[in-house]
């Protein structure tokens, strides 16, 4: 088994509610509640949930680019939170970040070679010849030619961005890539392009990933493994083959119900979930999904269930699953 690259200890990122008169904290918002997962050597961890369950939150925690509030993260051994701002640059070489709006992330105001060449410069790498051939080859790499270089963002179309946003991620020949829904934003022709593009470089340059998502057909398609997050916890984690052939958690089976399917002959039972998702600034006790959940218990609503193994390394946050 390969060894972890990252491990993720009981992070939780809270964010303060302001109110009265002066402006005192009043209450917060759980945007992620005391997680934990690793990530492999190699491996791609897929990470799904519907909008605002704390996906991308902890994403951006595990880089320390939002300050978790509590929790530990280790990349390689070391502790990432308790990094000075020196050595936390220099970490950031081996941990990077695609961003979903791709046209958001880059700046209109620079040209193409001028983007790709800033991460070397901030880390001192190579004399200004070797800068620009790197751009050059790495413009390449990404499928895209080297006279692109000179073009400016708004001149190029949506998967061309992201590919350029690719490249940037690559050019310190990081060890960790986030990608936060890098092709939510793209045509589905695109978004296949893009995945297999991510999947040869993954096999190319051994490459680790953090793949945030909320389509969980495009999830499927390049996770070995998969986490479902709902109200910024996770509630289910297993391989890729597990989860879509035997989902456990009551959320994850609704998730997957809604997965259009090609075939018009494959009818399956839609599990309709019932109410809206909660506030994450008043979540609900014990089980956060209790108020949705068609199997609640009366155990449901008060105690929290144990993230726990039920079995080959297939983890379930779940009353229904007790394994003591």
């Amino acid at each position: 088994m390969a060894e972890e690259l990252l491990v993720v200890s009981n992070l939780k990122k809270y964010y303060p509610i302001t109110g009265g008169v002066l402006g005192s904290e009043i209450g917060v918002v759980k945007a992620v509640d005391d997680i934990s997962f690793s990530i492999r050597r190699g491996e791609t961890l897929g990470l799904v949930g519907e909008s605002g369950c704390g996906k991308s939150t902890t994403g951006r925690s595990l880089l320390r680019l939002i300050e978790p509030t509590s929790g530990k993260v280790y990349f390689d051994g070391v502790d990432v939170t308790a990094l000075k701002p020196e050595e936390m640059r220099k970490m950031r070489r081996d941990m990077q970040i695609v961003f979903q709006d791709p046209f958001a992330s880059l700046n209109p105001r620079h040209n193409i070679a001028k983007i790709l060449e800033e991460p070397l410069i901030v880390h001192g790498v190579g004399s200004s010849a070797e800068r620009r051939k790197r751009v050059e080859h790495m413009l390449e790499v990404v499928g895209l030619n080297s006279y692109h270089a000179r073009r400016y963002p708004h001149q190029f179309s949506g998967g061309q961005r992201q590919r350029i946003g690719i490249a940037r991620a690559l050019m310190l020949n990081p060890k960790l890539i986030v990608a936060d829904e890098p092709v939510s934003a793209l045509d589905v022709s695109i978004q296949s392009q893009v995945l297999n593009l991510m999947q040869d470089l993954q096999r190319e340059m051994g490459l680790t990933y953090l793949f945030i998502a909320h389509d969980l057909s495009v999830v499927r398609h390049i996770s070995d493994r998969v986490g479902v997050m709902y109200l910024g916890r996770i509630v289910e984690l297993a391989t890729s083959s597990q989860l879509y052939t035997k989902p456990l958690h009551p959320y994850t089976q609704a998730l997957l119900s809604a997965v259009p399917v090609p075939d018009p002959d494959d009818v399956r039972e839609r599990v309709i979930l019932q109410g809206d998702v909660p506030s994450p600034a008043n979540p609900p006790s014990g089980c956060t999904f209790h108020t949705r959940c068609p199997h609640v218990m009366e155990e449901c609503r008060t105690v929290r269930p144990p993230f726990q193994d039920v079995g080959d390394g297939h983890y379930v946050a779940c009353h229904l699953y007790k394994t003591d």
